[in-house]
């Protein structure tokens, strides 16, 4: 099979389970950080909690109201966080 009919067949089946025709062969899901709470647990202001990661009090307040959310790199450090809340008083602290 040519690239380009691997690529076809690919799009026809991301069509079909987009219709909802046939199941996705696997799905990937992953819990979102609830900012907020992470936040008011470790009893910081939104730009305190901006500053330790290196972000923007705008960013943080877009991922309390799930404007946004985060990702990546991001994602991982808060997630990281809510496991252990020391964490963030040791990223603050450089």
């Amino acid at each position: 099979m040519s690239l380009f009919d691997e690529l076809k067949a690919s799009l026809q089946e991301a069509v079909e389970i987009k219709k909802q025709k046939v199941a996705p062969a696997r799905s990937t899901q992953f819990d979102i950080a609830d900012v907020k709470a992470i936040r008011m647990k470790l009893n910081v202001s939104q730009a305190e909690f901006a500053k330790a990661l290196g972000t923007s009090a705008d960013t943080i307040k877009s991922w309390e109201t799930k404007r946004r959310n985060p990702t990546g790199l991001a994602a991982k450090v808060l997630a990281t966080i809510q496991d252990n809340p020391n964490i963030y008083f040791e990223i603050a602290a450089h």
